[in-house]
């Protein structure tokens, strides 16, 4: 018996629909939900433990994974089975967890795991934009603690008109590109990469966004009601203190906002904090410390931020003695790494990127093989995130979450002022250094200066800031080029980036309740002054991409072949090809236009000679003689009936040049008239309807000999009976009589 099943459907308000539906799968589970849009399935569960665990956080897990099945296709592998999860996976469980996580309550810490799996695929549906919206849904539909329903939308921008989910054809003509997580009262996270757009048209794309997203919200708050909504568990609660609370606010208070006035480093003020801390346990006896130990060190952070935040709002000063708007000193290098394609150092402040450069042939190309998407990148970006760039010793367990993250944001700001033109397969590497602050806006700018260090035509230079938000209600800091520690103390972590004339790229984290548009774009355009002002740091460096890559690095040459020609360029079981590379020392790839579907042959070499081979022997191969036209060759073998030459102008190509053609005088002997090596020219008479072979002649270049007497055509009725039969034996004697 079919159990009874609760659904509710979202009105996108362009003849599609979104469904939510509940009671039919995975019943164990504390909450489940089928997400459809299209044949896009989406199936969420969550599950968590009605014990706390002895951590002092969430322990949080957003896994998101695609099925291969669900587009109808096998995994890759010798194994065929999933195995670890894509980038594109782990992007999408980042962008869920970040507009999660912060509505749980701060004192839960059951172990919570939240899984959405695509099911069925459409092609016309991208399944990420509803990844949120299935999480959200299946929390409502449980008794797990949770502030407010939430859901994420992506909104892209089409000829100037904003689209809901869009599909990938209307994303790949958008030159706005966001997903936008938010609740019903308030925006909660941004991410997207845009065409340079403004401040203004990016708050415009947001709030577009937020008024779908409070569709979702209200349709999740349906379905829970119609399902039964649950009762909120209970939880065990850590005990609160508030006369402990009150006690060490007043005694640490004023240490910690005049250390943070100092304006001191960041090994400096760690070390002062610590000996108030150490001060502030002193004064409690061992029992009190056995009794009250965890929750002194969290009144003693409460304390802590509370001042730094005060002496931002009260005095505009910051933890290093910066006002909000100063940006830390920058200092840049490039052609840093002899041995690289191209280099660079970017350093601000205590953060530190050291970015490379490798240039290749589409064979290098990043490919993509997942259940919803199969291509290539030919430009694409990787982060890595050592422990020693923060000073920390801590074993390495593989590529994490966050160095995808980060990675992504960077790739995303950059590619776009890749030019279509450039023939390369580009891959960038950010190795952080130092951290302190943004590394993954250090990353851009590292990036944007080791690609014009390796002659990559950047169409213009990108740069890139972290920007974070102090509030109280009525008044706010925006901050400039953030610190670490205030990342963490502040109302809304900010990250844009772009050329001088507008954005490319971004990625928020709101905090704080309800904040304005109005903030939201002062905050956007302070932002804009300070990529500027790193933007010059950059432009002071390297003005320009160099006018060619490095002596050292690959020259890349693109020709297209017509397509009868490939075979011949590839040779059987790709001989020539093969020896071609050997010979030259250059790489060869060879593919096919989809659309002409001529050869494009991309040749890769670091020397001029071993390019200039190839090339010649592409037109050797491609080179097709003009009727009438008259070319120089070279005698490469000897016949009893006449002379193979090769045109000069392409090695390889041979012709007949048969003996009648030698001269207007008869020719008995080849040899009579040219040798072995001898050049000459000779006129191209195109097929010769009689042999069906290509004709050249020589004498047909010559002057006719004075007294020259054409030899008259052959009668072709000679030697044909009255049926027009040979009978030309007929008078033959026998061979016997003929002596």
């Amino acid at each position: 018996m079919i159990p009874k099943v609760f659904k509710e459907v979202i009105d996108l308000g362009d003849g599609r629909t979104i469904s939510l539906e509940t009671g039919k799968l995975a019943k164990q589970a504390h909450g489940s939900v089928v997400v459809q849009m299209g044949k896009a399935m989406l199936l969420c569960t969550v599950v968590s433990n009605y014990k706390q665990s002895d951590v002092d956080f969430l322990p949080l897990t957003v896994d998101y994974r695609e099925k291969f099945a669900a587009a109808g296709k096998y995994p890759g592998g010798f194994f065929k089975r999933e195995a670890r999860p894509s980038d594109a996976e782990v992007l999408t469980m980042r962008l869920v967890d970040r507009v999660l996580r912060p509505l749980f309550p701060k004192d839960y810490h059951a172990e919570t795991q939240v899984m959405i799996q695509l099911m069925s695929h459409d092609e016309d549906v991208m399944p990420d934009a509803l990844a949120g919206l299935a999480a959200s849904a299946v929390i409502q539909l449980s008794d797990i603690p949770f502030e407010t329903p939430i859901s994420e939308a992506r909104v892209a921008r089409v000829n100037g008109e904003f689209i809901i989910n869009p599909n990938k054809t209307q994303l790949a003509e958008a030159d706005i590109d966001m997903m936008i997580g938010a609740s019903a009262d308030s925006v909660m996270m941004v991410e997207g990469e845009m065409d340079e757009c403004s401040e203004e048209e990016m708050a415009e794309a947001i709030k577009f966004g937020h008024e779908a997203i409070k569709l979702q919200c209200a349709a999740q708050v349906r379905l829970a009601e119609a399902f039964g909504k649950k009762e909120t568990r209970e939880y065990e609660v850590a005990n609160d203190n508030e006369e402990l609370a009150s006690k060490i606010n007043d005694a640490v208070y004023q240490k910690c906002y005049d250390i943070a006035k100092r304006g001191t480093s960041k090994v400096e003020r760690t070390e002062a904090f610590a000996e108030v801390k150490e001060t502030l346990k002193a004064s409690f006896t061992e029992e009190e410390i056995a009794e009250y130990g965890d929750l002194i060190g969290k009144y003693f952070n409460k304390a802590q931020k509370s001042a730094v935040r005060e002496l931002t709002l009260s005095e505009g000063l910051r933890l290093d003695g910066r006002k909000t708007t100063d940006i830390r000193p920058i200092w840049c290098e490039v052609d840093y790494l002899p041995s690289t394609h191209g280099s660079s150092i970017f350093t601000r402040g205590e953060t530190q990127a050291l970015a490379t450069v490798t240039l290749g042939t589409s064979r290098d190309a990043n490919i993509i093989d997942s259940p919803t998407n199969e291509g290539e990148e030919r430009f694409y970006l990787h982060y890595n995130f050592p422990p020693f760039c923060t000073g920390e010793a801590r074993p390495l367990r593989g590529t994490s979450r966050r160095e995808v993250g980060h990675g992504n944001l960077a790739q995303r700001a950059l590619k776009g002022m890749i030019p279509d033109e450039c023939p390369y397969t580009v891959r960038v590497v950010s190795e952080v250094l130092e951290s302190n602050g943004s590394s993954s806006m250090a990353t851009v700018c590292a990036g944007t200066m080791a690609l014009m260090d390796a002659g990559v035509q950047m169409i213009k230079p990108v740069s890139g800031i972290a920007m974070g938000l102090i509030s109280d209600g009525d008044r706010y800091a925006v901050l400039s080029d953030i610190l670490g520690d205030e990342d963490h103390l502040g109302d809304m972590d900010f990250k844009v980036t772009g050329t001088a004339d507008g954005i490319t790229a971004c990625q928020m984290d709101i905090k704080v309740k309800g904040l304005s548009y109005e903030i939201l774009v002062n905050a956007l355009k302070q932002a804009r002054e300070g990529r500027l002002h790193i933007l010059d740091k950059i432009t002071e460096t390297i003005s320009q991409p160099n006018a060619d890559v490095k002596s050292h690095s690959p020259k890349m040459i693109t020709r297209r072949v017509a397509n009868e020609f490939i075979g011949a360029l590839i040779g059987p079981g790709g001989k020539v090809i093969q020896e071609l590379q050997k010979s030259t020392g250059c790489t060869i790839v060879i593919n096919e236009d989809p659309i002409t579907e001529e050869g494009i042959v991309e040749i890769l070499g670091t020397g001029s000679e071993g390019i200039d081979a190839v090339l010649a022997k592409i037109d050797s191969i491609i080179f097709k003689p003009t009727r009438g036209d008259t070319y120089k060759v070279r005698v490469i073998k000897m016949l009893d009936f006449g002379a193979v030459v090769e045109y000069l102008d392409a090695p390889g190509n041979e012709v007949l040049l048969h003996v009648s053609e030698l001269a207007w005088e008869r020719t008995e002997n080849v040899t009579d008239v040219v040798n072995m090596g001898d050049e000459f020219e000779v006129k191209y008479f195109g097929q010769d309807p009689k042999t069906r072979k290509e004709k050249v002649s020589r004498k047909a270049l010559l002057e006719k000999p004075e007294g020259y007497v054409a030899r008259p055509p052959r009668d072709n009725s000679r030697g044909r009976d009255n049926r027009g039969r040979d009978n030309r034996r007929d008078d033959r004697k026998p061979r016997e009589s003929r002596n």
